[in-house]
């Protein structure tokens, strides 16, 4: 079972490498490319993208417990549907109704993340 932690934990990290890329792709696109009202959506969708995949790079030990794994994975799924919502109401024209239960999702799984730093 290490060696499965171990590769979630990293598995967990090259995700937010990920994340932070293309939050950096999607901020320049937004202030360079981007028509004017669409330019604030894809901004916010950038942060909370590059912000995530931040602490997913920094968050995840070798040995992590279900709690902390648990709470790893909310944050990935959250910003994914909160992030994604944005883009594809901006850039597909898609809907962004996926964005208020990412954003739940996001703040859930924070608050899981401080219940797994206070347990392990």
């Amino acid at each position: 079972m290490t060696q499965a932690v171990s590769a979630a934990a990293r598995g967990m990290r090259a995700a937010g490498a990920v994340l932070a890329a293309v939050a950096v792709a999607l901020s320049a696109y937004a202030a360079h490319g981007a028509e004017a009202e669409a330019r604030a959506g894809l901004q916010t969708a950038a942060l909370f993208a590059f912000g995530h995949g931040l602490a997913l790079v920094a968050l995840p030990r070798a040995r992590l417990s279900r709690t902390a794994l648990a709470a790893l994975a909310m944050l990935l799924a959250g910003t994914l549907l909160f992030s994604g919502a944005l883009v594809s109401k901006y850039l597909f024209g898609g809907s962004s109704g996926t964005a208020p239960f990412g954003g739940s999702v996001l703040i859930l799984g924070w608050l899981l993340c401080a219940v797994s730093v206070l347990k392990d």
